[in-house]
């Protein structure tokens, strides 16, 4: 690669890692060259150029970063000012390290250019011009030369080279001798470009009048100020040997392939004297000139002159070699023959491609990342391919492997981009190993394989999630203020602060206050704590609102709802209703003679709980062997058997309702009896399956029967007695002066008749009431007072005067009809 006078390894590369500017279409995009120059030695910050200015580029003012440069190798020798594109010298640069004897040293990179919504991939190439800080040298300050004193004017003896790192017109330009009467000297350009110098004889040699020469050899650049350096050679005149050795061809131009193995024969030189004997005989090597370099690669049979390789030769570090090989004959005053040999080192394709991969945004060497909102056809890295062999064998063709969504796009000759080629999500895929392939177009092909990796980094795009949208959750009522309730949990495939979770109570009022004075919440933990003693009675369900929200830009939220039921507890007593109760107790009425099986009342009561907490049951606690009994379901209090009380006994009973409750709770009453005097107005039916099925009588539908009676026999008493006159009358009409003195006393009577009727019906006989201290027995004297009517009315509170089975109206219009036909008898 170096024969393309191109320093490829130091190809830099550009990261970056901003978003709106990374992501941008690759369509909207446009590769541009452009060149610089700057001198080596330059002091840091000298100005080489602005990307901004010399390419019209728009500058985005929101954004501190309109360019990035891409680096790979020695980074700190440019700068890029990342606001404007700004070029300068990071650090000095050494021309002659960098790029050693190549005419043209470049600095090659690229850079990004962000703008708007898209960006530009910039290819920026820094020349670095020679300067004149290197003089020439020469291998020795002394040299020490021979030449023959019958050797031939015009003959030449080649002379060590001065060294100097410059190039261009820096380089030596020019050798000068001292001033001197037998020698000059001719510059010539060897082969790989070195320019040396050849000692001439412009006069003939008298070793007897002379032995030796003196001068001075100066080599001088062409800089500006130009430079120097100088040797002092020594020439010594030898005594005459009439012949020498004369090689067969004084030059030789070979080619050698780099991969040749050491010990290869590259020439066989042949060198023959005319002598006999010593002087005759000769013998090979190196001329004096020959560098320590050239040893160390070549070596010659001091014998049979064949020259061999000594050492590996690289077509990409010297492409050629010029050499001088000496053969001299042993005899006394040897003239040395000199044979020039210019060896062709060609190029194989003995080098595998190199590959070099410099991500965008990179926070572990040797892996990529690109968020994973990136867009199709986003910058993911760049990669840069070198071979150091030349032609064909140097050019490289790069392939990735690994995954679709990503592809490689042709940057340049020798670079490629990773893009991505759909669109890219974490947490469905976080990671990408992918494998790059670089094949130079060499026969056989030479390949590299490197294996890449990229990964995703995260943006905030998964909003908080809960597993369910509505959670319930029980809590026991009567619970202390504090007291943990339950934890809510969200989660969120996002990383970092984009999947960090906070929790708030969504505001809300709950039966006229906020949510945050029933419960709290703990808003890292998602713990929700009571604030306050639920009751069961009062509240049985509690929404509570969770917003659940993530640490991302923008911030993402999702809602839950708590149903938070609370579980009733056996906290409240069952409460007796009926009969009403005063301090406790009760009073209920019941015929003297009511049979077995006879319904009294109903205990009646209500719990607050719920379910099996409400459940009731009903029992005689004191009393249950007076003759009464109770239904534990229904609360039906019956005469278990025939009762023989008297009307001035009162029996006590203690009656307890319990629920079902753990524990159980339980209330009580204690339900006095009292006894009247009357008939039993019906007999309670039994069921046929031997469970009694009690007849029970609603207290309102016997107060109407009893009212729709009493009306009934007075309507026919006063028909009765309007029918009786009126036929008096008719069959007496003497009398009718008689008969209307009397009528009003008839109607006094039937009216006082009626009214001790409705008087006896007034009131509920068999209704329960509050039991007094000294309890009034009004209904039983208001039933002795008129014994006639007692005895049809007294009995169950609500009476069968509407009972088809009954015909107490009948009976008692019979029994009183008696008295009041004698008493019209009278009167007429």
């Amino acid at each position: 690669m170096r024969g393309k006078f191109k320093t490829y390894w130091h190809r830099w590369i550009l990261i970056f890692s901003i978003h709106q500017f990374l992501f941008a279409s690759w369509a909207q995009s446009e590769g541009n060259t452009i060149r610089y120059q700057t001198n080596e030695e330059n002091a840091p910050g000298t100005v080489i150029g602005n990307l901004a200015k010399d390419m019209s580029l728009s500058l985005s003012h929101s954004s501190k970063s309109n360019f990035r440069m891409m680096k790979q190798f020695n980074d700190s020798f440019i700068r890029v000012r990342e606001s404007d594109g700004e070029l300068t010298v990071g650090e000095r640069i050494d021309r002659e390290r960098i790029c050693r004897h190549s005419l043209q040293c470049l600095i090659t990179f690229d850079v990004v250019n962000f703008s708007k919504d898209r960006y530009k991939l910039i290819h920026v190439e820094v020349e670095i011009k020679d300067i004149n800080d290197n003089s020439p040298e020469f291998p020795n300050k002394e040299a020490i030369v021979e030449i023959s004193e019958n050797a031939a004017v015009g003959s030449r003896i080649p002379l060590d080279p001065a060294v100097d790192a410059d190039v261009g017109s820096n380089y030596i330009q020019s050798y000068q001798i001292s001033v001197n009467s037998h020698f000059t000297i001719d510059v010539l350009l060897r082969a790989d470009g070195v320019k040396y110098a050849e000692l001439v004889l412009m006069k003939e040699l008298d070793r007897e009048t002379q032995s030796s020469y003196t001068v001075e050899l100066v080599a001088t650049d062409g800089g500006n100020p130009y430079r120097s350096g100088s040797t002092k050679i020594t020439i010594k005149v030898t005594d005459f040997n009439d012949n020498s050795p004369v090689f067969d061809q004084n030059s030789f131009s070979v080619s050698l392939p780099e991969d040749a193995p050491v010990g290869t024969v590259i020439l066989d030189l042949n060198a023959v004297d005319a002598d006999e004997g010593l002087n005759g005989e000769v013998v090979y090597g190196f001329g004096k000139q020959v560098s320590h370099e050239i040893r160390q690669l070549f070596q010659v049979d001091n014998k049979s002159g064949r020259l061999t390789l000594r050492g590996p030769v690289d077509f990409e570090d010297k492409n050629t070699y010029e050499l001088d090989v000496q053969a001299t004959d042993l005899g006394p005053n040897p003239t040395p023959s000199v044979c020039k040999i210019i060896i062709h080192v060609t190029d194989v394709n003995d080098n595998a491609p190199e590959i070099s991969i410099t991500p965008m945004t990179s926070i572990t060497t040797g892996i990529a990342y690109i968020s994973e909102a990136a867009d199709k056809d986003s910058l993911v890295a760049l990669i840069s391919t070198m071979d150091r062999d030349s032609g064909v064998n140097s050019q490289v063709y790069c392939t990735l492997y690994g995954h679709d969504h990503f592809k490689l796009r042709q940057a340049y000759e020798d670079s490629y981009m990773i893009v991505t080629a759909a669109a890219l999500d974490r947490e469905r895929i976080s990671e990408y190993n992918l494998t790059v392939m670089a094949e130079d177009f060499g026969s056989p092909p030479l390949r590299k394989i490197i294996q890449y990796t990229i990964r995703l980094t995260d943006e905030n795009d998964n909003a908080p999630h809960f597993a369910k949208a509505v959670n319930e959750v029980s809590v026991i009522e009567n619970n202390a203020p504090g007291a943990y309730i339950t934890t809510v949990e969200a989660t969120d495939a996002d990383l970092g602060n984009n999947g960090k979770i906070t929790y708030r109570l969504v505001d809300s009022v709950i039966m006229g206050s906020p949510v945050n004075t029933f419960v709290s919440l703990n808003s890292v933990s998602g713990s929700i704590y009571a604030l306050r003693s639920f009751n069961y009675e009062v509240m049985k369900q509690l929404d509570i609102h969770i917003q659940a929200s993530d640490g991302g830009s923008p911030q993402l939220q999702s809602r839950a709802v708590i149903r938070l039921k609370i579980v009733d507890q056996n906290d409240n007593q069952p409460s007796i209703i009926e009969p009403p109760l005063y301090k406790g107790s009760a009073e209920v009425f019941l015929p003297k003679d009511a049979p077995a099986g006879y319904v009294v009342t109903q205990i009646k009561a209500t719990d607050a709980d719920e379910g099996i907490n409400a459940q009731l049951s009903y029992k005689i606690t004191e009393g249950g062997h007076l003759g009464f009994s109770i239904n534990k379901d229904t609360g039906k209090v019956h005469v278990s058997r025939q009762l023989t009380y008297d009307i001035t006994d009162n029996v006590k009973v203690t009656v307890s309702v319990t629920d079902n409750g753990s524990p159980a709770l339980t209330s009580t009453a204690i339900i006095h009896f009292s006894f009247v005097e009357g008939a039993l107005p019906s007999l309670p039916s039994l069921a046929r399956n031997g469970n009694e099925e009690l007849f029970e009588w609603d207290m309102s539908i016997a107060i109407i029967i009893v009212l729709a009676g009493s009306c009934s026999v007075l309507l026919m008493a006063i028909i009765l007695i309007t029918t009786i006159c009126s036929r008096r009358k008719k069959e007496t009409g003497e009398g009718g002066t008689d008969e209307k003195e009397e009528m009003p006393n008839v109607e006094k009577v039937e009216s006082g008749h009626i009214d001790s009727l409705i008087h006896n019906h007034k009131g509920k006989v068999f209704d329960a009431h509050p039991f007094p201290e000294n309890p009034p027995l009004a209904s039983s004297n208001t039933m002795e007072t008129d014994p006639h009517i007692s005895g049809k009315d007294s009995g169950k509170g609500d009476s069968d005067f509407n009972d088809s089975d009954s015909d107490i109206s009948g009976d008692m219009h019979k029994k009183e009809s008696p008295p009041t036909n004698s008493k019209c008898q009278k009167m007429q």
